[in-house]
């Protein structure tokens, strides 16, 4: 059984920066691929970026290619994800997920933070 905790999220201003991180127990974290999806208020939970367990493989969606940075620390246990750029409509509950794939859209199963939220102000 795999605990994931988010933990970076808070209020910054359109531009600003953020660094998310994930901090996984009780499961070998290095056997996971790694994902964050978002979901804001009313809508469906979307993929953000995954990782592979050896961070071989990385994907993003298109609305955050060039601004953020998903990366792996396999000895901390912890996925991170920089954040750059932030515009209002970043703003979400920001989740991490651990699979043995990399999950690109949301399904039920696997293992789930409870979320951090990120507020972009305009």
């Amino acid at each position: 059984q795999v605990q994931l905790v988010e933990s970076g999220g808070g209020l910054v201003q359109a531009g600003g920066s953020l660094r998310l991180s994930c901090a996984a127990s009780g499961g070998t974290f290095s056997r996971y691929a790694m994902s964050w999806f978002r979901q804001a208020p009313g809508k469906e939970r979307e993929f953000v970026a995954g990782i592979s367990w050896r961070g071989g493989n990385i994907y993003y969606t298109d609305s955050v290619k060039g601004r953020f940075t998903i990366s792996r620390d396999n000895a901390k246990n912890t996925v991170y994800l920089q954040m750059n750029s932030l515009k209002p409509e970043d703003t979400a509950v920001y989740y991490c997920a651990a699979n043995t794939v990399i999950v690109t859209k949301y399904r039920p199963g696997g293992y789930w933070g409870q979320g951090t939220q990120v507020t972009v102000s305009s």
